[in-house]
């Protein structure tokens, strides 16, 4: 069975302290709901976990039922680093589970389409990674405003979510950076780290992360709401 895992337990640093990107609104919705949308609408998902945090749970758990999203199985709360919320999610998975995609809910405009191959790759290759080839020049800036050095960039890919790997290959990297003490901002991060090749799945641009109030007007408009 074909599982995710959607995290929405962190705190928006760019957007104040406090805020919940996750649960802004966006449209008539929270900005979660639109990804969760597109996991209940994804043929080749089973099941959802939804992690938040932990005073986010009565809210999820509403959300979840007004909006019928019947294949979330359970809310759990998440932990301090998004590795720790992902674990936690991880270990609500039964054993039939043998693939899990993991996604970040601030990324509203994800597709049934995008998820359902990064399931394929995978099931095929043992990771599917959502990425967009990095089109810009890229500077590198080591101190103050000055740049030090234009990077190639034929090379780069900024990656997105949803991260999907062969669950054991993302249970064993989680232990492996965990034993390690390591922090990581993303599971391709800690595969990697591990050993593993990750495999990325050609992305679109629009699959953006809400991490500024632009963001929010630029999803409105793509999702043409």
């Amino acid at each position: 069975m074909n599982y995710a895992v959607v995290v929405a337990a962190g705190k928006s640093t760019r957007m104040g302290a406090n805020v919940d990107k996750a649960f802004l609104t966006l449209g008539a919705k929270p900005v979660l709901a639109y990804s969760m949308q597109a996991f209940e609408s994804c043929p080749d998902i089973h099941g959802v976990i939804l992690v938040v945090r932990k005073d986010r749970l009565q809210v999820a758990r509403g959300m979840v039922q007004m909006l019928g999203f019947i294949k979330v199985r359970k809310v759990v709360a998440g932990g301090l680093e998004r590795q720790h919320s992902v674990q936690n999610g991880l270990d609500e998975l039964g054993e039939d589970v043998s693939v899990v995609a993991v996604h970040d809910g601030a990324r509203p405009c994800v597709t049934p389409e995008l998820i359902s191959e990064t399931i394929k790759s995978a099931k095929r290759y043992g990771s599917g990674v959502a990425g967009v080839k990095i089109t810009d020049t890229v500077k590198s800036v080591e101190r103050g405003m000055t740049i030090s050095k234009t990077v190639d960039r034929s090379m780069l890919w900024a990656v997105q979510t949803p991260q999907t790997f062969q669950v054991d290959i993302l249970r064993k990297a989680l232990a492996y950076v965990k034993k390690k003490k390591l922090a990581v901002t993303d599971e391709a991060s800690a595969v990697e780290l591990m050993g593993e090749d990750v495999r990325i799945v050609p992305a679109s641009s629009a699959n953006i992360k809400i991490t500024s109030a632009d963001d929010l007007m630029l999803a409105a408009a793509l999702m043409r709401l």
